[in-house]
């Protein structure tokens, strides 16, 4: 075993990259079917070698020994049935020497059975005594975990896990599941975690294999209300389709990085890959994975009140216009706007100043929208509030400045005239046109929400006074549609404690989810005005790139059928502008005002939602 921190008390505490299929791997380096695989270990330790460092490349912290049918049972149709403990002994020194100090070393076990098959009683002597060879090969030879994988009977993962835990190694139990949410022995999910949940020998429950990202999304939703143990999920790289007379698995590592995401937001507490994902699934998915504020430890920020001697504070209804209007009851409108991508402001200005002209409140400026480089929201929003009139909200993201940086830039647009501020987490880097750059993430908005709320009761984060204290407006962001809707929930609420004024949620195109969101948090003591954001579809193209590809969105089926049904551009424009108008008026006496998006910049899409123009 390593000297690392024990796994277990490393998946409770961040989530762990595990890496993906070996099979594949071997099979794309040109090894056909009928060879045992396990066998490579002795016969070809150097292609298995490779396969380990490319995934501890990629950003692996979990390398699986390449050993999952190396039982006797497996092994004796090969003749290599008295070759269990080598095989075993020389695929954990491999995985070994890719993992060096820095990364775990898993032990693969796969069943003894065929898929669906269960065991017979007498049967159950010969499968023990196969399972206690191999992991005691494996625990001799020091893996930090064994992972039982692909099963499917309850009674054969159970043996095999009272079996590994008599070894002494930690054991995560892991069975395989179709799309349906059963496994090959027709047991479905939660019944068999709940099991596992109950096994004294099971220290982590895993799905792998069987289905695809999307399949296994909807088979955790049914396990994790029954366990506490930690989850790991290692799916398919989608479900495998016949090409050629290839079997190919067709989930780029996008798709695959954007549920990996979305088991993240669940709770799972490790992702990784199965049949299909490669070192490429494994990189995508681990960068996003590491840029999630969530998986970061944040700097605690504690919330200061006003010093007694501080008599300038601001009230909330007089930072700015806008938080005079929202205060007042009358309803308010933005309108977002993206910063350019080069110097030129001349056409941005344009359409700000059409907004102005049309009534518009206020113009929204996101901050490095899905992690995208572009003119400092900062700098775009002081232009259009020297040249235009209107007033800015700025986004303000807390991926790329550590606290510093951002304290600075909070002073700073303040003593310039900047007073409304969204304030975000935002998107991991990966999300966007530099894959490769870090998320800083010193804080989260909750924090950086405290931190504005101390500069406005005269604090700057080191505890020192600041004389005199800023008035910023302070705004948060709120999903409706999240997918732990519990947990978006409690974070608004301690957005609110942490001194929140307004929020904005993401686009709606539910309005009855927004509507039972607001119903749930108007119960809470402390409420404050909430905008919604409505985005106007283009096609049935955006609807489905809004769906599948921007956190925290979900567009119901409804409204992609609608858009599928559309004919020409305008029939498709011309129906998003009348979707989004319905949304309005579903919530209007809810909300106190919208804040409309305008695609690709179309700020008379915008404006028509608002019943400004004809679109």
């Amino acid at each position: 075993m390593s000297a690392l921190q024990n796994i277990l008390s490393r998946l409770v505490e961040t989530p762990l990259i595990f890496d993906g299929a070996m099979g594949t791997m071997i099979y794309d380096k040109g090894v056909f079917i009928q060879t045992c695989y396990d066998e490579l270990c002795l016969t070809s330790p150097g292609l298995v070698r490779e396969i380990h460092e490319q995934y501890a490349k990629a950003g692996a912290e979990v390398l699986e020994t390449n050993s999952f049918g190396a039982n006797r049972i497996k092994l004796r149709p090969y003749g290599l049935a008295e070759k269990v403990a080598e095989i075993n002994r020389a695929a954990v020194k491999l995985a070994r020497q890719a993992a060096g100090q820095d990364l775990y070393v898993a032990g693969s076990v796969g069943p003894c059975t065929q898929g669906g098959q269960v065991i017979a009683g007498g049967e159950i002597a010969e499968v023990e005594a196969a399972f206690r060879e191999q992991v005691k090969a494996l625990a001799g030879e020091g893996v930090d975990l064994v992972i039982l994988e692909t099963f499917s009977d309850l009674k054969e993962l159970q043996l095999a896990a009272r079996i590994a835990r008599e070894e002494g190694v930690p054991v995560l139990a892991s069975f395989a599941v179709d799309e349906e949410g059963e496994t090959a022995a027709g047991t479905p999910a939660e019944k068999l975690a709940a099991a596992l949940e109950a096994d004294p020998h099971v220290d982590a429950i895993g799905l792998n294999c069987g289905t695809g990202p999307a399949g296994m999304y909807e088979a955790l939703l049914k396990i994790l209300p029954v366990v506490s143990k930690p989850v790991v999920v290692m799916p398919n790289a989608g479900m495998p389709r016949t090409v050629g007379g290839r079997t190919l698995y067709l989930a780029n590592p996008e798709y695959f990085t954007e549920y990996a995401k979305k088991f993240i937001e669940l709770g799972v507490r490790g992702i990784g890959g199965c049949c299909g994902s490669t070192p490429e699934h494994i990189a995508t998915a681990a960068r996003a994975v590491r840029g999630l504020s969530g998986v970061r430890r944040h700097i605690e920020v504690v919330s200061r009140r006003p010093a007694p001697a501080q008599q300038n504070i601001i009230p909330t209804a007089e930072k700015s216009r806008l938080a005079a209007k929202m205060f007042s009851g009358r309803k308010v409108t933005s309108v977002e706007i993206l910063p350019p991508r080069a110097s030129d402001f001349s056409n941005m200005l344009a359409k700000v100043r059409r907004c102005h002209e049309a009534g518009i409140d206020a113009i929204n400026i996101p901050d490095g929208p899905r992690a995208s480089a572009r003119v400092s929201p900062m700098i775009t929003a002081l232009v259009i509030l020297k040249e235009v009139g209107i007033e800015p909200v700025v986004h303000y993201c807390c991926r790329d400045r550590n606290l510093i940086g951002m304290q600075s830039d909070l002073l700073g647009g303040y003593a310039v005239g900047l007073t409304n501020y969204l304030i975000i987490t935002g998107d991991p880097p990966k999300l966007g046109n530099c894959p490769e750059a870090t998320g800083v993430f010193d804080v989260d908005a909750i924090g950086l929400t405290k931190v504005v709320s101390n500069l406005n009761a005269g604090w700057d984060i080191g505890g020192s006074p600041v004389d005199p204290p800023t008035g910023i407006l302070i705004g948060v962001g709120a999903n409706p549609c999240a997918v732990d809707l519990e947990r978006e929930i409690d974070r608004y609420f301690q957005k609110i404690e942490a001194g929140a004024e307004f929020a904005i949620t993401q686009p709606v195109f539910d309005a009855e989810a927004l509507l039972r969101f607001l119903d749930r948090v108007e119960r809470y003591a402390k409420r404050i005005p909430v905008l919604a954001g409505v985005w106007p579809l283009l096609s049935y193209r955006n609807a489905e790139f809004m769906n599948n590809e921007v956190p925290g969105v979900v567009v119901p089926q409804e409204i992609l059928r609608r858009m599928a049904g559309c004919g020409s551009g305008d029939e498709s424009r011309h129906a998003g502008i009348e979707i989004a108008r319905t949304i309005c008026a579903e919530i209007h006496d809810r909300v106190a005002g919208f804040q409309v998006s305008a695609p690709l910049n179309n700020v008379e899409i915008a404006l028509a939602v608002l019943g400004k123009s004809e679109g």
